[in-house]
């Protein structure tokens, strides 16, 4: 189920030149791994598991320059890229994720992933799941500031080599959502999963249950949003 767009002030009214596509949450499920992980961490330099509420959909640097002392911050954030990378057991692929990358992919539609995670966690959580993936994938890792800055959003358009006003996005948390609308992305489409609708919908333009209720066509490259 979606929440209501007004036909006469919807985004989706004409078709899109790219797709970008956050990766957990969206396309993948690995919020086991990320709470096993997080919390094993916590342990080693503690803090208080509950600290780590409210911080989905930014980077890890970020929660660890919020919960610890500049001068244990770089070797933290070093621990926890380790600990998250050898632990992707249980991550597993969500409803429609595999067939919309397909489809965007034999239409030609410019499609890219824009994760939180690192270079290293991005690579080992898509290998794990076997899910194909777009050329462009930009992680925290190549960009000095990762969601909930627009950044990510606005190197993923350029390598697209796309104006992020023609780009739809599909996301998972308010900082991502609120970082595209930042970048000047047109559509937003909020998914269920980590973050309750009425959150999603202060900031979406429709949110959906998981990407598999994201009806779309496809034709010359662009993709067209035909049911939300």
């Amino acid at each position: 189920m979606s929440s209501p767009v007004p036909a006469s002030s919807s985004p989706f009214a004409e078709p899109f030149g790219a797709v970008l596509l956050d990766m957990d949450g969206t396309l993948i499920d690995s919020i086991g791994s990320v709470e096993r992980s997080w919390t094993a961490w916590s342990g080693e330099y503690g803090v208080d598991p509950r600290r780590l509420r409210g911080f989905h959909g930014v980077t890890a640097e970020q929660v660890v320059a919020a919960l610890l002392p500049e001068d244990v911050r770089a070797e933290a954030f070093a621990r926890i890229r380790a600990i998250e990378v050898a632990d992707v057991e249980g991550i597993t692929v969500l409803p429609g994720a595999a067939e919309l990358l397909g489809m965007l992919s034999a239409g030609g539609v410019p499609t890219a992933i824009v994760t939180s995670s690192t270079d290293d966690l991005a690579e080992a959580r898509l290998t794990a799941t076997r899910l194909p993936h777009p050329p462009v994938v930009v992680t925290a890792s190549d960009v000095e500031r990762g969601k909930p800055f627009p950044d990510p959003w606005l190197e993923a358009a350029r390598r697209l080599g796309v104006d992020p006003s023609d780009c739809l996005v599909v996301e998972d948390s308010v900082a991502g959502l609120r970082a595209a609308r930042e970048a000047g992305c047109r559509g937003l489409v909020g998914v269920l999963g980590t973050t309750p609708r009425e959150e999603l919908q202060e900031v979406a333009h429709v949110v959906l249950d998981d990407v598999s209720h994201l009806v779309t066509t496809v034709g010359g490259g662009r993709v067209r949003v035909v049911g939300h």
